[in-house]
């Protein structure tokens, strides 16, 4: 099932919106209280805590990619910036998040991240695939396109 829209919260009254895709460049408001829905977070990775880890990920309306790191990763930190990228690439069709392991183990336990950097591939809230290691920009983006 592929979505055409997003939901997003207006920051003001709290009411949920959905913004079709075609028209998140178009500066989108808020249905009841006319309030801009600020949509530049979407071209970002977004952090994840083992508090809000389902919510953003399992209840997310787009294909997410989970990024588990370490901040004493070299690999880690070496695609980070290729992650910042692809969130900006694949904006509105993909969310990219990032759990550091070291600080939010329960969610590496549940689903027993044993090694750094291992990415989860979520669709339709079920995991798709999980990719470990230090991928390539290119193998990435073949992974994603495989979901999106």
């Amino acid at each position: 099932m592929k979505t055409n829209y997003l939901i997003l919260t207006c920051s003001k009254c709290s009411v949920k919106n959905k913004v079709p895709i075609s028209r998140i460049d178009d500066a989108p408001k808020c249905g009841k209280c006319g309030a801009a829905i600020p949509v530049d977070s979407l071209g970002r990775p977004v952090h994840v805590t083992d508090h809000t880890f389902d919510r953003e990920v399992f209840f997310s309306t787009l294909p997410v990619l989970v990024d588990c790191w370490a901040p004493w990763c070299g690999p880690c930190r070496a695609i980070g910036p290729i992650l910042d990228e692809l969130a900006i690439k694949y904006r509105a069709r993909l969310k990219i998040v990032k759990l550091n392991i070291d600080e939010n183990p329960e969610i590496g336990s549940r689903y027993s991240i044993s090694s750094v950097p291992t990415m989860l591939l979520v669709k339709d809230g079920q995991i798709f695939d999980t990719l470990v290691g230090a991928l390539p920009k290119e193998q990435l983006e073949s992974q994603i396109e495989r979901v999106i």
